[in-house]
């Protein structure tokens, strides 16, 4: 890893302990529920959770992926009112494989990183309708595909990115939250079913427009606050019409 790289983790990590602590001061003190605060008590549960900053697991208890809270909802709801069975493939696991899980009938899920992967693992080996995998990059001097995320050079995501070629059948539901995503994107669209949704995180980012627009697809584009980030972001839906 790069020097950058090292001192953006410690800053996260910095940043995650910080607010672990506030939250137990403020719990100690009565100004924090011990309990999370419903979801419809929007700013409330927003606060509440930014004392689980990155930490997936514990997002997970939250019953929230990390996604915008309007994604969440327009999610929610749309999975409930999709004819059965419910598909997903996921690139990026975490919380939200914990969170459709509970909605979906088949959750088929792929992460890059091998240390964050067996963390969760065993949260996720109870569950009977989750398909889980761990598809790390591979070194090479001239990746097939690249990734643009700081401390990703020198990687090869294509096997990662492939790996929804692994798993036969179209599905309802996709989410693009991993590495690549831009290559994701273009692999998954075909493999959507009539009437199935794309969710693609973290869209303001400019090379992730540029792949939205190249890809020809619907968006919705779905802004504002997301649990456990002090900053608003932004979180699309992407359909075929």
């Amino acid at each position: 890893m790069t020097s950058k790289t090292d001192a953006l983790l410690r800053a996260k990590g910095l940043y995650a302990a910080g607010a672990r602590e506030a939250g137990t001061v403020l719990t100690k003190v009565g100004l924090l529920s011990e309990q999370a605060p419903s979801r419809d008590r929007r700013t409330r549960h927003w606060l509440y959770s930014l004392t689980r900053a990155y930490d997936s697991l514990a997002i997970a208890e939250l019953d929230v992926p990390w996604w915008t809270y309007r994604a969440i909802d327009v999610v929610e709801a749309w999975l409930a009112a999709h004819p059965r069975p419910v598909r997903v493939f996921e690139y990026g696991s975490g919380a939200s494989t914990l969170w459709l899980a509970k909605r979906a009938e088949e959750v088929h899920s792929v992460e890059h990183h091998r240390e964050f992967g067996e963390h969760l693992r065993g949260s996720l080996a109870p569950l009977a309708n989750v398909e889980f995998r761990i598809v790390e990059p591979v070194p090479s001097a001239t990746p097939v595909v690249g990734s643009h995320k700081e401390g990703a050079a020198g990687l090869d995501f294509a096997g990662y990115v492939a790996s929804i070629d692994d798993v036969a059948g179209e599905f309802s539901l996709i989410v693009i939250d991993g590495r690549a995503r831009e290559a994701c994107l273009e692999r998954a669209r075909h493999r959507l079913a009539p009437g199935g949704m794309i969710v693609f995180d973290n869209t303001r980012r400019r090379r992730y427009r540029e792949a939205i627009q190249r890809s020809g697809l619907v968006e919705r584009r779905l802004a504002g606050l997301t649990p456990t980030l002090p900053y608003p972001d932004q979180t699309s839906l992407l359909t075929t019409g």
